[in-house]
């Protein structure tokens, strides 16, 4: 059976719901637009949102838009809708990176073992610190199996490889922070007067480790050891890593899927999140994340969970500046004659 065109107010509720995803920054490099059947939805990356110095060869973007396109999805499945997902459908249009089919009826409202749409609203960044309490293996398993449903690896790190990526996220910050043309970069996403609609707000930037055991971005340029507003952290993190086979956009799109995925989940079992990312956007520090005994693989986020505050809401652009309704006919109705 196939089902009716959307309508716009079904249109906003996906591109609210895509609109939600992390990104770097919080840029939202994302613009959503029906197919021209009303029954499905094309994601494009907005380029006017890169953010080059940091993530040169888009990456990171891909990465959002993963995140996004899995938002997507979770909403189709709230609709009753059956996603069907194209990457990178068109050659001829770099910037379209997937269209959704919606037109069929969902086979199971919730393929995920949960119900995580709830949590798309609920999902925050904490870059509070957590306590020094482990998540149980049982959720880190939970966690492990829904990133490998997407085709990508979650790796628990034990205390070795924690603090071989503490040291290497060490390392890329301090050069972030020596570098004046990324710091300009990021502090333009920096909003510290409101009403924002993206980037950093204020209550967003957290503290700083008062003994520097967690090396947390420092947006405003301060020295990383800087502790007029630190705090004390977790003595030892639990980090992941989110690693894919090969390195192209295709898998950078899967990452973003099974990041959001686990990070959903994770907020429905009351586990924190948040990214350190400094270190994969250095080559050589990336090149570093990797553990050899597992083989060969690119690691594309480093993910530190725990339990803690639930981190601040960010700031999100409106559906009026990331949807395009223009090339609909009839829009009131929402349908094609």
């Amino acid at each position: 059976m196939t089902m009716q065109a959307l309508t716009p107010d079904e249109l906003r509720l996906l591109a609210e719901a895509g609109g939600a995803a992390p990104s770097l920054h919080n840029s939202q490099p994302w613009l959503f637009r029906p197919t021209s059947d009303a029954r499905g939805l094309r994601l494009s990356a907005d380029p006017q949102r890169a953010v080059p110095l940091a993530d040169p060869d888009g990456r990171a973007l891909h990465i959002s838009l993963g995140a996004a396109l899995f938002n997507l999805r979770l909403a189709a499945l709230h609709l009753g809708r059956e996603p069907s997902v194209r990457l990178l459908p068109d050659r001829g249009d770099p910037h379209l990176v997937a269209v959704l089919d919606l037109s069929q009826p969902a086979h199971d409202p919730h393929p995920y073992g949960r119900d995580l749409y709830p949590a798309i609203a609920r999902r925050h960044s904490s870059r509070q610190p957590f306590a020094n309490r482990d998540v149980p293996e049982a959720v880190l398993g939970e966690l492990m199996a829904a990133a490998v449903d997407e085709g990508v690896v979650l790796s628990p790190l034990e205390e070795d490889g924690v603090r071989r990526v503490l040291s290497l996220t060490t390392q890329a910050e301090q050069r972030t922070d020596a570098d004046l043309a990324r710091m300009a970069e990021t502090r333009s996403w920096l909003r510290l007067e409101q009403p924002a609609t993206d980037g950093i707000p204020q209550t967003a930037l957290g503290p700083q480790d008062h003994e520097a055991h967690v090396p947390m971005r420092s947006y405003t340029g301060s020295p990383s050891s800087d502790t007029a507003h630190s705090q004390r952290f977790e003595a030892l993190p639990q980090l992941t890593t989110l690693t894919t086979h090969a390195d192209l956009p295709t898998d950078w799109l899967r990452a973003g899927q099974a990041m959001e995925r686990v990070w959903l989940l994770a907020t429905v079992q009351g586990v924190r999140v948040s990214v350190l990312h400094q270190a994969v956007e250095w080559p050589d520090t990336r090149w570093g994340l990797r553990d050899p005994a597992e083989g060969p693989g690119h690691v594309q986020l480093v993910l530190r969970l725990g339990y803690g505050p639930p981190g601040s809401a960010t700031p999100r652009r409106p559906v009026t500046q990331t949807l395009d309704l223009s090339g609909m006919p009839n829009t009131s109705e929402g349908a094609e004659p």
